[in-house]
């Protein structure tokens, strides 16, 4: 089996590490700093669950789209951040070579909505969707560091495709000790994990807190129930569905198990801040926003926090 990872960050180096561990043929497409720091250093995959290390031998780095042998990969994991699908998807459809007949892209991201670039190019049973909410973080550049876990990965079609080929998969990422399923409900999966980092990711770094601290405020608790009470407006509005009936339904589930399993935790959208990079805010809140506008719904929270976070990046 040979697997493209596209996205070097702590997500892709897990995943990577994951498939590594399960005899997968690994490529890493990735530029810069850490594809010089993975030929020269291999990969690591620490923290929660088995430990793994594999040497820079053990798996090919692409710097360019142009060097990659054609005819090459069964699967494309999409690992990077939301910001690079637009020239990600055109990439993989100019150079579309490298992939064998049957190819299928798996889309591990934050935020919804992300498949819509790349079913430009290409067919609705060639895409499908994976349902993160395990914490990742990268202390080095080659390093991958599992901080928590609260439910299992899941992969499936939003566009109700076949699902059969992609069993493999969860079955060799839940061998190297991160549970992963198939799902029929990725679309709802999907909604869950945006009310989740919606409500967490952006007011974490604007407080400069993990999310266990935004439960102890009762002040950044009314921001949040906002956030998620338009959430459920738009998703009201529209043909989407969730797994709660209503807003109330979901905090519950929200402040007494989500929040705490991952307490620790500091967002990705953190992160960024921090590196003074851009966030996923688009694919996230910025979301929202979108679906407000086409269903009418008023999302003003949502606006307020988007405008921050937009703000922050404004200053890098």
């Amino acid at each position: 089996m040979n697997i493209l990872i596209i996205g070097s960050g702590a997500v892709g180096i897990g995943l990577a590490s994951s498939m590594l561990s399960q005899k997968a043929n690994i490529s890493i497409y990735s530029t810069g700093k850490t594809a010089k720091a993975i030929k020269e250093n291999g990969i690591k995959r620490t923290g929660l669950f088995t430990n793994y290390s594999f040497s820079k031998d053990e798996l090919e780095v692409y710097e360019k789209y142009e060097e990659i042998p054609k005819d090459k990969f069964d699967y494309v994991f999409i690992t990077s951040k939301t910001t690079a699908n637009e020239d990600i998807s055109q990439k993989l459809n100019k150079y579309r070579n490298i992939l064998k007949e049957n190819f299928k892209i798996i889309i591990f991201q934050n935020g919804f909505g992300n498949d819509e670039y790349f079913l430009r190019y290409f067919n609705k049973d060639h895409i499908f969707c994976a349902r993160v909410i395990t914490g990742f973080i990268r202390p080095k550049r080659h390093v991958s560091e599992v901080t928590v876990y609260t439910e299992p990965i899941a992969i499936g079609s939003i566009q109700n495709s076949p699902v059969d080929d992609l069993q493999i998969i969860a079955d060799m990422i839940t061998e190297s000790g991160i549970k992963c399923e198939i799902t029929k409900d990725i679309d709802k999966l999907l909604w869950a994990k945006m009310l989740y980092n919606s409500a967490l990711n952006p007011l974490g770094a604007i407080l400069n807190v993990n999310y266990g601290k935004l439960t102890e405020n009762k002040y950044s608790i009314e921001i949040m129930d906002k956030i998620i009470d338009e959430i459920f407006d738009v998703i009201n509005a529209s043909q989407y569905t969730t797994f709660w009936e209503n807003s109330n339904e979901y905090k519950k589930i929200f402040y007494s198990k989500l929040v705490p399993d991952t307490y620790n935790h500091y967002s990705s959208t953190y992160q960024d801040i921090q590196r003074k990079r851009r966030t996923e805010i688009d694919s996230l809140n910025g979301k929202i926003i979108e679906l407000g506008e086409k269903y009418d719904v008023n999302v003003s929270v949502n606006r307020m926090i988007y405008n921050l976070i937009k703000s922050i990046e404004n200053n890098f």
